[in-house]
């Protein structure tokens, strides 16, 4: 597939029927796959190789899938998209905030969940390269001057637009959540509810979004926050 950024993965997933069609999926796009049922089997799997990225369910047999992610965190960078069951939305932003890279929505579609891990396999090696400027289509962002250009034209910033702007392209591509975006702008002490959140997100978009009615770079996560995208989509 155009595009894929292979390496090796570890798929997490006591479903043995979506674990066998994910692994014979991801196979096909190009990844060497190994594949764990517990939560104990991939700890013991991450502690012995070093995986691309990993993909962990939250449900499994032995262990809550927010223990593994904690251990996971302790012991390497590796990028970890969370396969989340529909409606597990406190679960999903818990994981988030404990470090996940990203979640797709369980029943999985193969094309999204290849484009999420190619997003974050991109982020990671950003993280490594410790970039000082991002871009992303028409949006360009110098973290050291603190300045912004959209379509070459420069954008005047408040502070916390640019705060909101510098977490959301350190994340690029991943979901960031309400509160991890509270902590970073006002403090993790901070009594501030999402309201406020969408009230500057929304005032970010009218800078840097051709059409802030239907953004196509700060896009946002029903229930969780909000993704500032890499490729943003053409018009239409």
């Amino acid at each position: 597939m155009s595009g894929t950024i292979s390496g090796h993965i570890l798929l997490v997933e006591d479903d043995e029927a979506l674990r066998r069609s994910l692994a014979a999926a991801l196979g096909a796009a190009g990844y060497v796959v190994s594949t764990a049922s517990f939560g104990a089997e991939a700890l013991r799997l991450t502690a012995e190789d070093a995986f691309d990225t990993v993909l962990l369910d939250l449900g499994l047999p032995d262990m809550d899938g927010k223990e593994v992610l904690r251990t996971l965190r302790r012991q390497s960078e590796a990028p970890v998209i969370i396969l989340s069951a529909r409606g597990l939305e406190a679960e999903k932003i818990d994981a988030l905030d404990l470090g996940a890279d990203d979640y797709v929505e369980k029943p999985v579609g193969v094309g999204e969940l290849l484009a999420r891990l190619r997003a974050a396999q991109r982020g990671l090696e950003r993280r490594f390269n410790q970039q000082t400027t991002f871009v992303a289509g028409p949006l360009k962002v110098s973290f050291a001057e603190r300045r912004v250009w959209v379509m070459e034209e420069e954008m005047r910033m408040t502070p916390r637009e640019f705060e909101l702007l510098r977490i959301l392209a350190r994340h690029a591509g991943r979901p960031v959540t309400h509160r991890q975006i509270r902590t970073a702008i006002w403090g993790g002490e901070a009594e501030i509810d999402a309201q406020t959140v969408r009230v500057l997100v929304a005032q970010l978009r009218l800078k840097v979004e051709e059409n802030p009615s239907s953004p196509r770079l700060v896009l946002t996560e029903p229930g969780v926050g909000y993704r500032l995208v890499t490729e943003p989509a053409g018009p239409g």
